[in-house]
């Protein structure tokens, strides 16, 4: 299981300076990934383009941009340009569906039937990101459009943020994985896993790629820890994604899931979300500046793979 870090998740803010340092800060500390989320901030990919341009070997990775406000032709476009600043294979562009009280109350969208929105979606972007043009005449898009980045390596790698099983079965056929949130091991083993890596077997793919992001935090009072990451996260729980992934798995609340104590502790967790079947592990660092500098150090002893 590869370990990465992953920005964006709570927390205010940082500037765009800031995100290029943290992006050569987990490379230099040896992480596998450097992910970053695209909610109501910076745009991800316009700072990974930056990041990408000042690293030279981590991966970096959007988690996820939603795909109901930008025509698949613009992503596409934004993450070869990323893949072009990066050099290499270097990027993934996670996309995402978002929430219905997002699509639907904040920008206006309809939000009716989304797994076949992400059907079309991808029926457009996945030719882009390998370098094909595209004709097509499905239900949301109509059109014929095309792409000429020579300098960015085909094709960029996409991952879907997929957790109900219609999305599962869509990741598992077409793409590279899942980027999974508030998702802790016994879902990943009994429902993530199965669901996704049935519908590859039966498309003939391999198995893709696992992504798990949670909370994390190195601490002796794992009660404090609990209360700060209560206090931090606990809007993901009001979010009908990731209820219905707490929910799975038991939990309360999303401190029920974070990753939280010793170095035993937090070693012993990750290694049951390794067992059951996840890839990568991207840690969102949470706390003070000193508990978040002695979990990154943590982490980064661990990286790139447990």
């Amino acid at each position: 299981m590869q370990i990465g870090i992953f920005i964006g998740g709570a927390g205010p803010a940082p500037s765009v300076q800031s995100i290029v340092e943290q992006a050569q800060r987990a490379e230099a500390a040896g992480f596998s990934t450097f992910g970053m989320a695209n909610i109501f901030s910076h745009d991800a990919m316009g700072a990974l383009t930056l990041a990408g341009a000042q690293t030279e070997r981590i991966e970096l990775m959007t988690a996820v941009v939603p795909t109901y406000p930008r025509h698949p032709h613009a992503m596409a476009q934004q993450a070869l340009t990323v893949q072009a600043a990066a050099g290499g294979k270097r990027f993934v562009m996670g996309i995402g569906l978002s929430h219905k009280i997002v699509i639907e109350n904040m920008f206006g969208y309809s939000f009716d039937r989304p797994a076949r929105h992400m059907k079309e979606y991808l029926d457009v972007l996945l030719p882009l990101l390998n370098g094909d043009p595209v004709q097509t005449d499905g239900e949301h898009y109509r059109g014929q459009v095309s792409l000429e980045i020579p300098d960015a390596e085909k094709p960029v790698s996409c991952m879907l943020a997929a957790m109900g099983p219609a999305m599962l079965k869509l990741t598992g056929a077409r793409t590279d994985g899942t980027i999974l949130w508030m998702t802790a091991a016994n879902v990943v083993e009994s429902y993530i896993a199965p669901t996704m890596n049935a519908a590859a077997d039966e498309a003939g793919r391999p198995h893709p790629r696992i992504v798990v992001g949670l909370p994390v935090m190195l601490s002796s009072n794992v009660d404090a820890a609990r209360a700060t990451a209560a206090e931090q996260f606990a809007n993901y729980e009001r979010l009908p994604s990731y209820r219905s992934m707490l929910d799975k798995q038991g939990a309360a609340h999303p401190e029920d899931v974070a990753i939280l104590g010793t170095e035993e502790q937090i070693e012993t967790q990750l290694r049951q979300l390794n067992d059951a079947g996840t890839t990568d592990f991207v840690g969102v660092v949470f706390g003070s500046e000193d508990e978040r500098s002695r979990t990154e150090e943590f982490l980064g002893s661990l990286a790139p793979t447990l």
